[in-house]
């Protein structure tokens, strides 16, 4: 550590006096251009040469010195969480009781992932893919949990016909990892300010194809103040912001554990099979959600494939299964 230190300190000591040395230079030849009246003409090309030369190249190694500093803040902003982070979760486990298990760090994550070379190590297809796919089916979990706690009975929020799955608790999952992934080392307002930004644009997009595909929506945010047509607004805008936070310091951590316990030897091939799983849910549920859709339009069954959906997809079961599905013309 003293090493380090002894070095940083010669080093600024050695930039202070090379600025001063130059700034010195540079003065003294500015005072001689003030007095371009006394040179000749070929003393003052040959001058405004020179200093336009080291102009340049102070302009250039004052870039440099910017970006210096700038990866110098960042590793002293990672260095600083991740001691933080370390002493924290230390104390955590010393305590008596602990009704939730501490999260592990994100550097412990990431040495256990290198250290085994597991097959979703890092923000690799794999590791997003198990995330997405958690995410699908926890986030309906909590959700239904959430409304039978507000409103005192079930109420399905699935988004697939086959399980309790709902892509946009998954793709949400996948993209704050994919975002906040290289922030999981770094201070807190960086998880903030990209889960605010991430959720936002997710569930604008999210909102908008459905509308365009299939003529509904899901949630309507009209009625509170600083919205964008109905689909985002500040107020959950901030919610995605603390969900950045908690996301990436609390919930990514834990699910990466989850997935440290699939073996190499099976991880790769399940995950391709529940991928051809989750490819065939999501194209049917569109299908049944889009003849669902034309019955309501009075658009007779068009051939044996629709007939299919009419028989074993009927409104009624449509109802149950997308019980917060709002159309135009409820």
């Amino acid at each position: 550590m003293n090493n380090i230190k002894d070095k940083l300190e010669t080093l600024s000591k050695t930039l202070q006096n090379t600025e001063n040395e130059s700034r010195e230079v540079i003065k003294v030849q500015l005072d001689t251009l003030a007095q371009e009246d006394r040179l000749t003409s070929e003393e003052s090309q040959t001058l405004h040469e020179t200093l336009h030369g080291e102009l340049d190249a102070m302009r250039t190694l004052n870039r440099q010195l910017i970006g210096t500093t700038q990866r110098c803040g960042a590793a002293v902003d990672e260095i600083e969480t991740r001691l933080s982070e370390a002493e924290k979760l230390e104390k955590k486990q010393t305590r008596k009781f602990n009704i939730i298990p501490a999260a592990p760090t994100n550097a412990q994550i990431d040495v256990e992932e290198h250290q085994r070379a597991h097959f979703a190590q890092g923000m690799t297809f794999y590791k997003l893919f198990w995330v997405f796919f958690i995410g699908c089916f926890v986030g309906v979990v909590v959700e239904i949990i959430w409304c039978m706690i507000t409103k005192g009975h079930y109420e399905s929020r699935t988004g697939l016909i086959y399980g309790p799955f709902n892509l946009v608790y998954g793709f949400g999952a996948a993209l704050l990892s994919a975002c906040l992934y290289r922030f999981r080392n770094r201070s807190k307002i960086f998880s903030f300010a990209g889960g605010l930004i991430t959720g936002s644009v997710v569930e604008y997009v999210c909102s908008w194809v459905q509308e365009m595909i299939f003529g509904t929506t899901s949630w309507d945010y009209s009625n509170l103040p600083f919205n964008l047509n109905g689909r985002i607004c500040l107020l959950y805008s901030v919610f995605w912001g603390i969900l950045g936070v908690m996301w990436i310091k609390d919930i990514y951590p834990r699910m990466s554990r989850w997935i440290l316990k699939i073996p190499n030897k099976l991880g790769k091939g399940l995950t391709w099979a529940l991928l051809a799983f989750m490819i065939f849910n999501t194209v049917m549920s569109g299908l049944t959600v889009l003849r669902w859709t034309n019955r309501r339009e009075g658009v007779p069954a068009a051939n044996g494939f629709e007939r299919y959906l009419d028989r074993h997809y009927p409104d009624e079961r449509m109802q149950k299964i997308y019980a917060n599905m709002i159309f135009p013309d409820d």
